[in-house]
Parts: structure tokens; C-alpha cells; sequence
């Protein structure tokens, strides 16, 4: 199958040749002929499928005939970084056409994006926080979109955007087209997102499963040496273009600047940045000025980065669904790629469940030099539980700091009040 069965308009081919597109994905194939017919649709594929140009090559198609300079199409995203993604895209495919996208999100000038809006677009893309303010402040009207699509719409749901789309929605016709895509998609979130739907039509394209082009492994290591085992493995696979998730900005950004101070070409990017630092991180990374992108799960949802050789897990995701879009980042358009995951005491629990999601047992590896012994588990699980510091040496069983009587006391309390906390978060975990 090629293009050319969609009947897309000769301007859209031509952009589509330029960019050398030959055959759609299974996602492009079952998608884009019910949007072309006007149908609602609800699309679930994973992560590097090619959902944007399933949503975005049929509304260009159907917005070719029609008024000019008011909003027609709107777009929303969850993040800044995949609302960019979308409009570049966009901008690619419709450069022949007239058609016209503006892009909107926090952390930019909110005069110069009502200027871009007040001068007329037909397509709009936007985060849902930045276009309410727009909305509030009357510089944007929605009362002709003919074309809703929620992108990433799990992630949405999940960081709480709910009201902020229900709000939006009072906006829009009732009478309109309703796309909602995601890469995941629980059967809670499922439920919501058939309410802005009108008897759609569903694609899933295997939407819970990692692609089978990416290669898993899991490498035991203590909590401290994450790092130093961080820039081995770098060296040891040769690595020439890794992307490192964190669970935090801060160690983000933190791990970023050791690998910098160690000689890598290595930058960051996390939500304490602003979007215009942001932005630099993610042209850097793409042009090659860095190798490594060390990012929180935000980059997740909006990295369009080609040729990424490795994706490494510095910390074990919070769910299975976060590990398939990490791991998502790599293995794309039909090339192979590796996830690596440090796993250290306390992770079983999550890594038995993206096992499950996966279908498979993922391999341990060892890395020389990062042996982990049962004196290591046991630092590892007293630093999860946020003990009292202690210094331990492994070459006796006893603690190198003393303590009166009453202080044992209070610090046996704190260890069983660590105990009973961290019981209940893994059973909220599980649960």
C-alpha cells in the first residue's frame, strides 16, 4: 500500500514525497480513510507508529476546502514539547496548501501568540492551559471548529487536564469531527474519552506493547552507583545517540551536569526550564550538538528525535505504560534500538508488571565492577526509607555509630514507622 490510495490532494503528496514517505504504518492505514469519511475515531497505537501523520495528513486533506483566517482544527496536547512537534509537523505537510497553524503553550509571550491567532489561522494547537487564558482574555474564538483531536490523551486524562477539556468543550459546536489518539490508553481513561465521541470508529495497533525492533535489559546496581555505571555503559556499547530518564528535575538535571563534567556532551531538559532552554536542549540533541539527553517523563510526550541508539531507565518508571513510552523513544521507522533499566532493591514489584506488559521475562545483565551483594541491597532499602544516616562498614556487622539508650528507642520507632509507610505505598502501588 502507498499514499496514493487516499487520494490525497497533489499538493499533499507532494509534500508527503519530499519528506519521503512511501507506505503508511498499520496506524496511518486503519486511521486515516474514517477520518477522511468524517467519522470520530479513537486511536490506540504505541509510541513511534506514526500516529501524528494518521490525524494530521486527513484534517489538512479535509480543511483544503473551506473558509480561510478562522479556527477550524483544534489540537490538544499535554505537553510543550509535543504541542511544537505537531505544529513543525504541520507546517511540513501544508506549506503548499495556505493552510495555516498556529502553536500555543505556557512559558512564551502570550502577546506575540495572540498576534499570530488575530492575524488568522485556520489550524490551532495547543496546551490546554495556555489556550484557556487566550480564550479568557477573548483573543481566541472557537465557535467554527469544525475538527477536535486530543493527542496523547491518557496523558492528559492522568495529570489531571480533565476539567481544563470539559471547559474547552463548552467552547466548540457540538456538531463537529472528535479525534482522540494516545499510545496508552486504561480502561478508565478509555471510558472518558468515548464520552467526546460520536460512535467512533477504533484503531489499536498493539497500543500496551513495547515495538519488538527494541532489545531489553536490566542491570542491578546500588542506588549510589547509578551514575558511574550510567557512564560505562555509555562507553562499554558504544553508544552515539542516548536518551536517560530520571524520575526527577532535579536529578535530571543533576545527572546531565556529571556527565558534562566527566567530558560527554550531555544536556537536560525538565519542567524547572523554561521553554526557550528547553527548546535549545532539544535542538541540540537533534542536530548532534549532544549525545545525550538526560529528561524527566515530560520528554516522553514529544521528543520526534530519529536515530536514538539507546534509551536508558537511570530509575525504574512508575508504571508499565511510562516504561512502553520511554522505551518508545528508540527501535523506530523500522530501525533496531536497546533500553537498558537500573534496577535496585524495591524495584521488583514495578519491574514484575512491565514484565507482564511486555509479555516476557526482560534479561539481567551485569556490569563488572557493579556487583551487587546483600550488603548493598541493605543500603539501598535504608535510603528508600529515608532512615537516619548510618555509616556502614562492610567488613563487620556492626554499625560505626553509637547511640544512648533513648535515642535506639526513638530510632527503632523511625524504622518502624519507615517499615509501615513504605508498605503502604507498595500496596498502593499494587492495588
Amino acid at each position: 500500500m502507498s499514499f496514493t490510495v487516499f487520494n490525497f490532494h497533489p499538493q499533499i503528496i507532494t509534500a508527503i514525497e519530499k519528506c519521503g514517505y512511501t507506505v503508511p504504518t498499520p496506524i496511518q492505514q486503519q486511521a486515516i480513510p474514517p477520518v477522511l469519511e468524517g467519522r470520530d475515531l479513537l486511536g490506540l497505537a504505541q509510541t513511534g507508529t506514526g500516529k501524528t501523520a494518521a490525524f494530521v495528513l486527513p484534517t489538512l486533506q479535509r480543511l483544503l476546502d473551506g473558509p480561510r483566517k478562522s479556527i477550524r482544527a483544534l489540537i490538544v496536547a499535554p505537553t510543550r514539547e509535543l504541542a511544537e512537534q505537531i505544529h513543525s509537523y504541520i507546517e511540513k505537510m501544508a506549506h503548499m496548501t495556505n493552510l495555516r497553524s498556529a502553536v500555543i503553550y505556557g512559558g512564551v509571550s502570550k502577546k506575540t501568540q495572540a498576534m499570530k491567532i488575530r492575524a488568522g489561522v485556520e489550524i490551532v494547537v495547543a496546551c490546554p492551559g495556555r489556550l484557556l487564558d487566550h480564550m479568557n482574555d477573548r483573543v481566541i474564538n472557537l465557535s467554527q471548529v469544525e475538527i477536535l483531536i486530543l493527542d496523547e490523551a491518557d496523558h492528559m486524562f492522568d495529570k489531571g487536564f480533565l476539567p481544563d477539556i470539559r471547559r474547552i468543550l463548552k467552547s466548540i459546536p457540538k456538531k463537529r469531527q472528535s479525534l482522540v489518539f494516545s499510545a496508552t490508553m486504561p480502561k478508565e481513561i478509555r471510558h472518558l474519552a468515548e464520552d467526546i465521541l460520536d460512535n467512533p470508529a477504533t484503531v489499536q495497533i498493539n497500543h500496551t506493547q513495547a515495538a519488538a525492533s527494541i532489545t531489553h535489559a536490566l542491570i542491578p546496581v546500588e542506588q549510589r552507583r547509578k551514575t558511574d555505571l550510567l557512564k560505562s555503559i555509555i562507553e562499554q556499547k558504544g553508544m552515539t545517540t542516548t536518551l536517560v530518564f530520571t524520575k526527577t528535575k532535579y536529578k535530571a538535571k543533576n545527572v546531565a551536569q556529571q556527565l558534562e563534567n566527566s567530558g560527554y556532551r550531555a544536556t537536560s531538559i525538565q519542567g524547572n526550564l523554561s521553554q526557550s532552554k528547553r527548546q535549545q536542549a532539544l535542538d541540540g540533541f537533534k542536530s548532534g550538538t549532544f549525545n545525550i539527553l538526560v529528561a524527566t517523563d515530560i520528554a516522553a510526550r514529544g521528543i520526534d528525535v530519529s536515530g536514538i541508539s539507546h534509551v536508558i531507565n537511570y530509575d525504574v518508571p512508575d508504571t508499565a505504560e511510562a516504561y512502553t513510552h520511554r522505551t518508545g523513544r528508540t527501535g523506530r521507522a523500522a530501525c533496531t534500538g536497546e533500553a537498558f533499566t537500573f534496577m535496585t532493591a524495591g524495584d521488583d514489584k514495578m519491574i514484575k508488571l512491565i514484565e507482564q506488559t511486555l509479555g516476557k521475562k526482560i534479561a539481567r545483565e551485569t556490569v563488572p565492577g557493579f556487583n551487587v551483594d546483600a550488603q548493598d541491597r541493605i543500603d539501598d532499602e535504608a535510603a528508600k526509607r529515608a532512615l537516619p544516616a548510618r555509616s556502614w562498614n562492610k567488613k563487620k556487622t556492626t554499625s560505626t555509630t553509637t547511640a544512648p539508650k533513648q535515642n535506639q528507642h526513638k530510632r527503632a520507632q523511625a524504622v518502624d514507622f519507615g517499615v509501615s509507610t513504605l508498605s503502604k505505598r507498595v500496596g498502593a502501588v499494587t492495588k
